[in-house]
């Protein structure tokens, strides 16, 4: 997994991708005025016996954006953040008790332009054993994971639509089980399948 991963360390002179790019008459800040909002989010990535698995997370149902919907753990970087790597180690930590200890950073993927205006910088890292996650109730319904496998196979990155504000935008799905990865999350895994394996 490691030296395969390695490939994310060369990859923030990717262009930035996001959104707009499966809906190219889209804005990629398209309900946003103004700069973007830089945020982080952690691919946290688990060594199993049986392969590595990617950590994620359902948001509970009460937030104000995005309720209920599978995501990786992230947020907004703050003043007192050093950069998007602590920003997402702090939210990890904040949303799942994931310790920053815990982690180590590999690389980071190009920034995800989203259309309500934020500018995600997805950090790979690697978490070691033993891992007790404790998921915030305020933010987080559960913690998951998903086998690596899985969501490299691009056979499973479903490209699906629907109507938005009389034109057809597209994004991307991946159906795991119970669970339904779609839109910004779904993005951002597809982007690192494209920094992975292509």
């Amino acid at each position: 997994m490691r030296s395969l991963l390695r490939t994310a360390e060369h990859s923030n002179n990717r262009a930035e991708t996001g959104d707009h790019i499966l809906n190219p008459d889209l804005p990629p800040y398209a309900r946003w005025e103004g700069p973007p909002r830089e945020a982080a989010v952690l691919i946290g990535i688990v060594e199993r016996s049986d392969g590595p698995s990617v950590v994620l997370t359902q948001r509970t149902g009460h937030l104000k954006s995005h309720a209920g919907q599978v995501a990786f753990p992230g947020g907004k970087i703050d003043a007192t953040d050093n950069g998007p790597v602590e920003a997402a180690l702090r939210e990890a930590d904040e949303e799942i008790g994931l310790a920053p200890k815990q982690v180590e950073p590999l690389g980071n993927l190009a920034p995800y332009l989203t259309g309500s205006g934020y500018r995600v910088i997805p950090v790979v890292g690697a978490i070691r054993d033993p891992i007790a996650f404790r998921p915030n109730p305020d933010e987080v319904d559960d913690v998951f994971e998903v086998p690596l496998s899985f969501l490299m196979n691009p056979a499973n990155h479903q490209k699906l639509s629907r109507e938005w504000q009389g034109k057809r935008r597209y994004f991307y799905a991946m159906p795991f089980g119970e669970r339904y990865i779609w839109g910004v999350t779904a993005g951002i895994i597809r982007s690192f399948y494209e920094t992975v394996y292509r």
